[in-house]
């Protein structure tokens, strides 16, 4: 039996300002990364999402980024892997407050945008990402993408397991590395092909690059993003087709 998680980003709402429609996107998955207020969300937004997944059963992250609201977390920024270790223990600690309130037990750490990236391959900095977790806590689950070397052996160093993840929205380069958003197509907003992409990491462990190669890829958890428009129809379909192939669409656990 193949098991699947199937993720999106949450929270990531400011003020009066609404980004994503969390409420119909949550049905669909089986865990969530919640922004903690740096590259996204607030402090009531956070407390409104926590309760969000807890009435809707989905496994609650932390979603830790540049504290950059202007440019989303998705422009990198000259931080030093120790800046980062902090930065990124002060958000898991913030959402933390939330769960506790909310007796809700966090799950894992996902970092978010451009220190994600960042991280998958630079090595200093993944170390820094996971020592953070670490220290906050060894049973939180650490998140990152399933080609990076540089994640998988951070997290091993830090008593972490790593639940390599893959992307149903977003394009793939040769070597396993996502597409920069700015070429084209490197965002897939058809339902239809990002359920096509799911089931073919998920049955198939492999995915189809830009240039048309097969990449191989081993991945715990499919990440649909809150902010793709038909974000919801695409998480549906994701969700349908992985359900249909006989894959088990469910959180990873701790072992």
């Amino acid at each position: 039996m193949v098991v699947m998680d199937l993720n999106a980003d949450l929270g990531e709402s400011f003020g009066r300002w609404t980004l994503g429609d969390d409420e119909r996107l949550v049905s669909h998955l089986s865990s969530a990364n919640l922004a903690c207020g740096f590259h996204a969300g607030d402090f009531r937004v956070m407390e409104a999402t926590v309760a969000l997944c807890r009435r809707a059963g989905v496994a609650v992250g932390a979603q830790p980024g540049y504290p950059d609201l202007l440019g989303f977390g998705r422009r990198p920024m000259p931080f030093e892997p120790d800046e980062v270790e902090s930065l990124v223990r002060y958000q898991i600690g913030a959402l933390d407050a939330f769960c506790r309130a909310h007796g809700v037990e966090m799950q894992h750490v996902k970092p978010h945008g451009a220190l994600y990236n960042q991280a998958a391959t630079d090595p200093a900095l993944a170390a820094a990402i996971a020592r953070a977790v670490g220290r906050f806590s060894r049973d939180l689950l650490l998140f990152g993408l399933a080609s990076s070397e540089a994640m998988v052996s951070a997290a091993t160093d830090a008593g972490l397991r790593f639940v390599p993840e893959a992307f149903a929205d977003r394009a793939y380069l040769p070597d396993g590395r996502l597409q920069p958003r700015g070429a084209s197509g490197a965002v897939i907003s058809d339902p239809a092909a990002a359920a096509a992409r799911a089931v073919e990491i998920a049955a198939g462990g492999a995915v189809t690059a830009s240039d048309g190669t097969r990449v191989a890829i081993r991945a715990e958890s499919i990440c649909c993003h809150g902010d793709t428009p038909g974000a919801v129809e695409i998480a549906a379909a994701v969700r349908r087709a992985l359900e249909g192939a006989g894959v088990t669409v469910a959180a990873p656990s701790a072992g």
